[in-house]
């Protein structure tokens, strides 16, 4: 496929920075790439230009991503030395998708946008699975006229793409997904322990619930996490803990409570206390099976 003239740049290139930055790759698209560690070699070899900063990334790119693990971390990709915004200048758009603090990201999007740039924070959900697969949702913050020049991008990327609102409306939406996602979690694995606790085949019970008003994507791909003992992260506790501490925080600021979200971010406190802070996020059925001292299913053997 020939180039198609755009120039992007691509600054975070982990799980799900990775292949995002290859489908814009792939599809004839001029990329410029930054990660603080080796940026890997499926990228490199297949025509992504390495530079040594963020910064010079934003000099070459038109239209720049960034997908990094949390706030600070923005701010400092963002606005430390050779950070990005040292390198636009006016007319180029900056596009978050890391899943922050939404106070935080309506502060970043004025400075960029003094700057004379274009700000969308654009947080996503899917996981690993959603990034590799190009079927991510993206919540969108910023601007229409922004929105709709970068939509065709986010089409390469995902299947799901929605213009939430003002800038920071993308970060509110994801905080929303977060509360979501960790009570059907906590759901799934409560149902679980109690079936197989109970005598009854967790297997065949999660697959009667499958074609009941219980079924959901997270029966459907937790579930089966917790059965077979598959805690390869997609998406780390550690991670889904800060997306709900950015909640509560929010809910405290707001005079609101969510106190399921409370529990939940209790029970994946309780992983990480367990070490199980770069497991998947189902594996938050663990602190649930300690409490229960009983397993879902037993681990796999060592091989």
């Amino acid at each position: 496929m020939t180039k198609s003239g755009l120039k992007l740049g691509f600054v975070g290139l982990g799980i799900m920075g990775t292949p995002m930055a290859g489908h814009l790759l792939k599809a004839g698209h001029t990329l410029f790439v930054h990660t603080r560690s080796k940026v890997p070699r499926e990228l490199a070899e297949s025509g992504a230009t390495v530079c040594t900063t963020a910064r010079g990334v934003a000099e070459r790119a038109d239209i720049i991503f960034t997908m990094v693990p949390d706030t600070p971390d923005v701010e400092q990709v963002l606005f430390g030395e050779y950070g990005v915004a040292s390198g636009l200048s006016k007319g180029k758009t900056l596009v978050d998708c890391s899943s922050i603090d939404p106070i935080a990201t309506r502060g970043f999007a004025q400075k960029i946008k003094d700057l004379g740039c274009g700000w969308l924070d654009a947080p996503v959900s899917g996981g690993e699975v959603g990034a590799k697969a190009a079927s991510l949702t993206f919540m969108v913050g910023g601007d229409a006229e922004t929105f709709e020049r970068v939509k065709p991008l986010f089409q390469l990327m995902g299947k799901n793409i929605t213009l939430v609102g003002g800038a920071g409306d993308g970060q509110v939406c994801k905080v929303a997904n977060q509360i979501i996602v960790a009570l059907n979690i906590a759901a799934v694995g409560e149902a679980l322990v109690f079936a197989s606790k109970a005598g009854a085949d967790p297997a065949r019970v999660r697959e009667a619930l499958m074609g009941g008003f219980a079924s959901s994507r997270i029966l459907e791909v937790h579930g089966e996490r917790m059965i077979k003992r598959t805690f390869n992260p997609g998406f780390r506790i550690a991670l889904h803990q800060k997306d709900l501490n950015l909640a509560l925080q929010g809910a405290r600021a707001l005079g609101v409570a969510l106190p399921q979200t409370a529990n939940a971010a209790q029970l994946m406190q309780s992983c990480v206390a367990l070490g199980l802070g770069q497991s998947d996020h189902s594996a938050l059925v663990k602190a649930l099976e300690n409490m229960a001292q009983h397993q879902v299913m037993p681990d796999a053997p060592a091989a």
